[in-house]
C-alpha cells in the first residue's frame, strides 16, 4: 500500500513499518517498462481554443474505446441479475455468498488478470482506436477505512501505460466511482443515495486526496492525454450544478498545484448532458466532456452543445456511447466528425454480446448461477466456482468473438455506402440469411425500425431479436434443426443483399422458411435481375415450424455479384438459401 498520513499515532506507525511510503516519485509495483517499443516522448496534449492537440502541436479529433466493466463491474455487462442493478459491490456479495470471500478474492484477480491484457490494446489499435478512456473505481486506488493508498490500482495502471506506450495508443483516466457515489446508480458503485453530494463534507476531501495522488503519480506521464474528474455526475434533489462546480473548482486547483500538464475533461450535470453553472470555463486547458445514447442522430441533438463550445472556445469530447445498432453507431460517429469531436466508444468488450467488437462466452455452470441470481436453484460450491473461473478465463481475447460487424460501424470509412462481405459466399453453395453484407441500413440492407432513439421507447429498440449481429435486422435463435438463427419479423418491402462469387451454372434455388400467414411473398434478384418472381411464402403452421421452399431454375453467370432477397410482402421467417 501506498501511504497517506492518518489520525491516530498507532496507526501511523503501523502504517510506516507495512506500507510504501509516498515520496512522491511515481511507483511503477515492479512493472516491466524497459521495453517502450522506442516511446520518449517528452510533450503533451493540450487545448488551444476549440481544438484538442497532439503532442506534435497538431488539431486532432480523437476516437476510442472505454475499457468499461474491467475495474468497474456493471450487472448488465455480464447478465447479472441484481436488486440494484448490479453494482460492483453487490456483484462482490453475490459471488462471496456462492464460493466464500477468499476465492471470490482470486476470482476478482483472474478477472481483472483476463478483462484488458496487451493484445486487447493491440487490437483497439488495429481497429482504428489512438486512446482508451481507462474507468476506476476509486476504492482500488484508496482504501476509505483506513486511509491508505493502495497498490493494485496503480500497479494495474502502470502496466496498462507500458503496453500504450509500446503501441502508441494513449490514455484518459476516469474516476468512474467516486467516494460516496456520484450518482444513485450501479455505475457509480452507490448504495441508492448519491452521497458525494448528500455527505459532501466526507467525500469531497477524500476525492480531492485521490486525484492529487494520481496527478503526484503520473504529472510527468505523457502517454496520459488527461483527467475525465467525474464520471456521469447526477446531483440529486436539493443539490445542482452549482454543488457540482464547487467540486471541480476544488478538484481543479487541487491537482493544478501539482500537475500543469494534463488536460481536465469536465463533464456535465445530468450523465454528462447539462453544463449549467459549468460555463464560463475555469481552467485554460479543460474540455467539455458529454455522454450521448438513445436519441436521434441529428446536428440538432448537439447544437446546444456546439454553441458552448463557440461561446466559450472551449473543446467539446464525445466522452461515452454506444449500446446501440450499427447504424446508430455509424451515424453518431459521422455527427462528431462532421463537428470536429473526438469520441470514446463503451465498451470493447461486454459477455454475450452483439453491440461490442469483442464477445465473451458463457459456459453451462455460470448459467446456473446466473439462474439462482434470478431466484433459481443454488448451485453446489464446486459448480459455482467452475463456472465463474471459468467465465473469467474466458474473458482473454482469444477466447473471444469478434464482431466485424460492429468494427467496421466504427470505423470503416466505407460503412454508410459500400457493401461489404461479412463471409465468404459462393454459388453454388448454402447462405444463411443472417450473412448479409456489411453496411449501414439502406446499402447492406433496408429495415423499418434500425436504431434505438428514446431510453422510454422499449417496444422501438431498433431490433427485436438482438442476435448475432447488432443491425435493424431481426435475428434470432432459430428452432430450425438444420440452423442456429433466422431473420424474423420481416415487414414488407425489407431487404438483405450479399457479395457472392458465383460459378457459372444453371442452380435448383430453395429457401428454409416458416410463417403463421398466407399472405407472405419473396423475391430474388442478382445485380437487380430478377432470377425467381415474385414467389408465394405458404403458412407452414408456425413461425418456428420450418419447410423448404422451391424458388425454381436460373442460369448464372460467372463472376462477383450481389444477390438481393426482398420481402415484397412481410411476414415469415428465413434461415438459408440453397443453390445446387
Amino acid at each position: 500500500m501506498r501511504f497517506t498520513q492518518v489520525a491516530f499515532p498507532l496507526l501511523i506507525l503501523f502504517t510506516l513499518i507495512s506500507c510504501k511510503p509516498n515520496t512522491g516519485a511515481k511507483d511503477d509495483g515492479g512493472v516491466d517498462d524497459s521495453d517502450l517499443n522506442g516511446y520518449n516522448d517528452k510533450t503533451f496534449f493540450k487545448t488551444d481554443g476549440q481544438e484538442i492537440l497532439n503532442r506534435q502541436g497538431e488539431p486532432v479529433v480523437i476516437k476510442g474505446f472505454g475499457l468499461g466493466g474491467w475495474l468497474l463491474p456493471e450487472g448488465y455487462m455480464f447478465n447479472i441479475s441484481a436488486p440494484d442493478g448490479g453494482s460492483p459491490t453487490s456483484i462482490r456479495r453475490q459471488i462471496e455468498d456462492l464460493i466464500g470471500p477468499a476465492d471470490t478474492e482470486e476470482w476478482f484477480q483472474l478477472f481483472r488478470d483476463n478483462y484488458v491484457q496487451e493484445a486487447d490494446i493491440i487490437a483497439m489499435k488495429e481497429w482504428g482506436a489512438d486512446h482508451i478512456r481507462f474507468p476506476f473505481h476509486y476504492n482500488l486506488f484508496y482504501d476509505i477505512d483506513t486511509d491508505e493508498f493502495i497498490d493494485e490500482g496503480f500497479d494495474r495502471l502502470d502496466q496498462l501505460l507500458v503496453w500504450c506506450k509500446r503501441h502508441r495508443v494513449d490514455v484518459i483516466l476516469d474516476m468512474h466511482a467516486a467516494p460516496g457515489a456520484q450518482n444513485d446508480g450501479p455505475i457509480s458503485d452507490s448504495d441508492g443515495t448519491a452521497r458525494l453530494w448528500t455527505e459532501s463534507e466526507t467525500y469531497w476531501p477524500i476525492t480531492v486526496k485521490v486525484w492529487e495522488e494520481i496527478a503526484r503519480q503520473y504529472k510527468d506521464e505523457t502517454i496520459i492525454i488527461g483527467y475525465d474528474l467525474i464520471n456521469e455526475p447526477v446531483t440529486p434533489d436539493g443539490y445542482g450544478g452549482r454543488d457540482l462546480a464547487r467540486l471541480y473548482g476544488q478538484l481543479t486547483t487541487a491537482i493544478r498545484k501539482i500537475d500543469e500538464n494534463h488536460i481536465l475533461f469536465i463533464e456535465g450535470n445530468y450523465y454528462a448532458t447539462t453544463f449549467d453553472f459549468l460555463t464560463p470555463p475555469f481552467d485554460d486547458n479543460m474540455v467539455y466532456a458529454f455522454h450521448k445514447y438513445w436519441n436521434e442522430t441529428d446536428q440538432g441533438t448537439i447544437q446546444y452543445l456546439l454553441n458552448i463550445r463557440s461561446q466559450h472556445n472551449v473543446p467539446l469530447w464525445l466522452g461515452e456511447s454506444g449500446e446501440n445498432s450499427n447504424p446508430w453507431f455509424y451515424e453518431t460517429i459521422k455527427l462528431m466528425e462532421r463537428n470536429n469531436v473526438g469520441w470514446n466508444w463503451w465498451t470493447h468488450k461486454k459477455l454475450e454480446t452483439i453491440t461490442s467488437p469483442l464477445s465473451a462466452p458463457t459456459n453451462e455452470n455460470y448459467e446456473k448461477v446466473l439462474e439462482y441470481w434470478r431466484g433459481g436453484n443454488r448451485p453446489s460450491v464446486s459448480e459455482a466456482k467452475d463456472g465463474l473461473f471459468k467465465m473469467a478465463e474466458d474473458l482473454q481475447i482469444e477466447n473471444t468473438t469478434r464482431r466485424p460487424d460492429v468494427i467496421a460501424a466504427l470505423f470503416s470509412p466505407s460503412f454508410g455506402t459500400i457493401n461489404e462481405p461479412y463471409k465468404e459466399l459462393t454459388i453454388p453453395g448454402n447462405i444463411k440469411a443472417v450473412d448479409y453484407d456489411i453496411g449501414t441500413n439502406n446499402v447492406s440492407y433496408w429495415d423499418v425500425e434500425y436504431k434505438r432513439v428514446s431510453s422510454d421507447d422499449a417496444q422501438n429498440n431498433g431490433n427485436n431479436g438482438w442476435e448475432y449481429r447488432n443491425d435493424g435486422v431481426d435475428i434470432q435463435s432459430s428452432e430450425d434443426p438444420a440452423n442456429e438463427y433466422n431473420v424474423g419479423w420481416i415487414e414488407t418491402g425489407e431487404w438483405m443483399e450479399y457479395t457472392v462469387e458465383v460459378t457459372e451454372g444453371t442452380y435448383d434455388m430453395t429457401a428454409r422458411i416458416a410463417s403463421a400467414i398466407n399472405s407472405s411473398e419473396l423475391l430474388l434478384q442478382l445485380d437487380g435481375v430478377s432470377l425467381t418472381g415474385t414467389v408465394d411464402v405458404p403458412n407452414t403452421g408456425g413461425y418456428q415450424t420450418w419447410q423448404r421452399l422451391r424458388l425454381g431454375t436460373a442460369d448464372f453467370p460467372s463472376g462477383t455479384y450481389t444477390l438481393r432477397l426482398t420481402a415484397v410482402t412481410g411476414g415469415f421467417n428465413i434461415t438459408e438459401l440453397n443453390f445446387e
